[in-house]
């Protein structure tokens, strides 16, 4: 299991929080996701088949360009 933390400068509110964390969620291999709008942080924990690469695109196309 691999746990890797982001810095999303597109979180704004709980909306926000909650689409990444359904969204992230939803991803094969991923085992937790939480994301802060204070500190505008998500940090997810994976398994194969997810991958940095499937979690960083993922948030791109949902609008939430991840920064690491």
């Amino acid at each position: 299991m691999s746990t890797v933390t982001y810095t999303v400068p597109g979180i704004h509110c709980g909306h926000c929080v909650h689409t990444i964390k359904m969204e992230v969620s939803d991803l094969s291999g991923v085992q937790n996701v939480s994301a802060d709008m204070n500190t505008k942080q998500v940090v997810v924990t994976y398994d194969a088949p997810a991958s940095e690469e499937k979690i960083e695109a993922l948030l791109a196309e949902i609008n939430y360009p991840a920064q690491k």
